[in-house]
């Protein structure tokens, strides 16, 4: 008989199409102890180019999984098309509203949606003519998708795609004893975003 090994690999939430991301998080299943020293270095040698392992952490028999444990992202979005003043006066619009409609389609079936409580909080920066958006978007029940984030803040443009040039996830929280905490510390030299409005 044989013996095809199949590495035991669960991924944590999938990137949009054309996405990008700071930091990346998947749990091994290993078919033995193995010494995390010099483990992270072994692992990005096996990787394609531009990939590295960057942080190790030893996850706990029966705890959640990633695509359970995580309930929110934080997004950074490159906007064309959309000056400073328009995006921040789309935030405050969209931060003072009760509810945010948003009709769509799940299993074939189209429905509409408060959105609302998935927009945990929003902001805005320039620089060098670059609009840039940061947003935290809870990730529990149906969550939203950055896509549908832009659909609700600038209506009147009728695809999405058109106004956002670059997409970056830049975290991913979890909660333990009611608090947030990343999934998993990066090492000092990946820079953090800047703190944002709170909704």
């Amino acid at each position: 008989m044989l013996f095809r090994s199949r590495p035991r690999l669960s991924f944590g939430l999938a990137l949009p199409l054309a996405a990008g991301s700071r930091a990346e998080y998947v749990d091994i299943e290993l078919a033995a102890e193995v010494p995390f020293e010099g483990l992270a270095a072994r692992l990005s040698n096996s990787l394609p180019p531009g990939f590295e392992v960057m942080a190790l952490a030893e996850k706990a028999p029966g705890t959640a999984s990633l695509q359970e444990d995580v309930v929110a992202c934080d997004w950074e979005f490159e906007l064309g098309e959309v000056s400073a003043e328009d995006a921040a006066a789309a935030i405050s619009t969209v931060l003072a509203a009760e509810r945010l409609p948003l009709e769509r389609e799940r299993k074939g079936e189209r429905r509409t949606d408060d959105v609302r409580p998935a927009i945990e909080s929003l902001g805005v920066r320039s620089h060098d003519e670059r609009v840039v958006l940061q947003a935290r978007l809870a990730t529990v029940g149906r969550g939203l998708r950055p896509t549908e984030l832009v659909a609700v803040m600038f209506p009147t443009i009728g695809d999405s795609a058109e106004i956002v040039r670059s997409l970056l996830r830049t975290e991913q929280w979890i909660e333990r004893d009611g608090a947030r905490r990343e999934l998993l510390p990066a090492p000092a030299a990946v820079v953090a975003p800047a703190e944002l409005v709170g909704a």
